[in-house]
């Protein structure tokens, strides 16, 4: 008898600490992946509301920004990508965004991951490369980042869609 207490306790509590990590992560999460000659590039990230607010406005320049929500937002390929002259070795990074001034923005390539979306630690960034800001025509409510073959085919864009505002940064699989 005691031995199925025990059991019942047992995945009461599994349960419930599974259930809390659940509601812990309240926005909805999103993977966005690209397929180029043999090699993958793949952002998996949390997807808040703008509820009103221009949040790329709000941020501080000089500061990086969670690109997202709960959960840090994590990069991962399996081949190096080059963003301009910043090349990136394949494995799974989390991205952060760095406001530089009004509208310049760097994307941030931190060597940790996993962490709580918070929790930028500098010493760890790996690399950054500039991103080109424009004003879309139509507002995207939830944050969305976009993979997106250029027209060449041998590469990518990275997109980041919030409100009107569009960052962009192209890229190259190796």
């Amino acid at each position: 008898m005691a031995a199925v207490v025990s059991k019942v306790v047992l995945v009461v509590l599994l349960v419930s600490f599974t259930s809390s990590l659940v509601l812990a992560q309240r926005n909805p999460r999103a993977t966005s992946k690209l397929d180029l000659a043999g090699k993958f590039v793949m952002v998996e990230y949390g997807r808040p509301s703008l509820k009103g607010r221009d949040a790329l406005a709000m941020a501080e320049p000089g500061k990086v920004w969670r690109m997202g929500a709960d959960k840090s937002t994590t990069f991962t390929s399996n081949g190096k990508v080059s963003f301009g002259k910043v090349t990136i070795p394949e494995g799974t990074y989390s991205l952060w965004l760095k406001k530089i001034g009004d509208n310049a923005f760097e994307l941030v390539f931190n060597k940790k991951s996993g962490q709580w979306g918070t929790e930028h630690e500098s010493i760890d960034d790996l690399a950054s490369a500039p991103m080109n800001f424009s004003e879309g025509a139509e507002s995207a409510e939830l944050f969305t980042i976009n993979l997106n073959k250029d027209t060449k085919g041998n590469g990518g864009v990275l997109e980041l869609l919030w409100g009107k505002s569009v960052l962009k940064v192209p890229f190259t699989v190796k």
